[in-house]
């Protein structure tokens, strides 16, 4: 699922010129890996969601509500962590929170897709190492 997620990012975000231009080349692998791991994150924890995994699938299909608690809570690690790890400025985090909605309702789809097995709520894998910014 980690893989599925950091393509999905790669592709939105790389087709936002107004993000992707703002992030400098040398960081962009890192910034992509450290926003994959966070929806990875929030995606696979459960326990913080209403009606547990079962209803992910229906709170993704609703994220583009400002009142979503899904995207509440990755929305805030992922600005957080672009901005300590990365030293993004607020106006790139803030594009990169703004986008967030799009990015999760494209994997609800793929998800619900019967017919894109690339892509499971309950698939077990265990995440990559972490990359370190330089």
């Amino acid at each position: 699922m980690f893989n599925e997620i950091l393509q999905l990012v790669k592709e939105h975000l790389g087709n936002s010129p107004e993000i992707a231009n703002q992030i400098p080349d040398d960081k962009k692998d890192a910034v992509y890996n450290e926003i994959s791991t966070h929806l990875h994150s929030g995606l696979k924890n459960d326990q913080s969601l209403p009606g547990g995994t079962g209803n992910i699938l229906s709170m993704l299909e609703n994220a583009v509500s400002s009142d979503n608690p899904l995207v509440h809570a990755i929305e805030g690690g992922i600005v957080g962590s672009l901005a300590s790890k990365f030293g993004l400025s607020p106006a790139i985090t803030g594009a990169v929170a703004g986008a967030l909605p799009g990015l999760l309702q494209k994997y609800a789809h793929r998800a619900a897709d019967p017919n894109d097995p690339g892509i499971t709520l309950n698939q077990p894998e265990t995440l990559p190492p972490q990359n370190k910014p330089e």
